[in-house]
């Protein structure tokens, strides 16, 4: 069995490019199964009680994975509120399209922090991915020190949010994450000693992003 080496964050950009745009599957089919992994993740782990989950979204991709992954707990019917913490004004299409369908889920999305963190019983990270090239500061470096001072078991999905992909040190702030879920390949900077330390248990899911070289052979 092959053992998939660890990538850097532009090598991830680069393949995700060239899976949406060269071999042509849709961005929402890959959203679709990083949330399917992560929601198998949050149902099976011994790590996460479910009573009432806390999805903490930014305005990115990441953040648009934590709202597909609000919609498939929302199916099973564990109570989940999305706290989005992004600007929809710069929000990717993907996160936009995420929204409005969980809109009409009736899943309960709020842009103000819920009253009293300490009522959730489980965090999903999905406030910045392995794209962060600049230290998180103001009200979003105060979002992440109160989740960690929660004390709650956060999952983070693909890096945990401030956690350099490349070096694995945090830029600024830091989740403190549980467990990790990352996408497709580990990124070299969660191999580090600081990258692990944030990230907790780290699974690796296969949800089709590929490296062109691991195709060319194939052809």
């Amino acid at each position: 069995m092959t053992v998939k080496k660890a990538i850097s964050a532009q090598q991830a950009r680069t393949f995700d490019d060239y899976t949406i745009n060269h071999l042509g599957i849709p961005s929402p089919v890959l959203m679709e199964r990083a949330a399917l992994a992560v929601t198998q993740r949050l149902t099976t782990s011994i790590n996460f009680e479910l009573t009432n989950v806390l999805i903490v979204a930014g305005s990115g991709n990441n953040g648009g994975d934590g709202i597909a992954v609000a919609r498939l707990l929302h199916l099973r019917h564990i109570p989940v509120t999305v706290w989005l913490i992004g600007n929809l004004d710069h929000a990717s299409e993907q996160l936009t399209q995420q929204y409005e369908i969980a809109k009409r889920y009736g899943i309960h999305v709020t842009q103000t922090k819920p009253d009293q963190l300490t009522t959730f019983t489980t965090v999903v990270d999905a406030v910045f991915g392995v794209g962060l090239s600049r230290p998180i500061a103001g009200q979003l470096a105060e979002a992440v020190q109160e989740l960690n001072q929660t004390n709650l078991p956060i999952l983070a999905i693909d890096i945990p949010s401030g956690i350099d992909a490349d070096t694995g040190q945090p830029m600024g702030v830091a989740i403190q994450a549980i467990e990790t879920i990352t996408m497709s390949y580990n990124k070299i900077g969660l191999t580090t000693k600081s990258g692990q330390l944030y990230a907790g248990r780290i699974t690796i899911a296969d949800i089709g992003i590929y490296d062109p070289e691991t195709i060319e052979r194939l052809g």
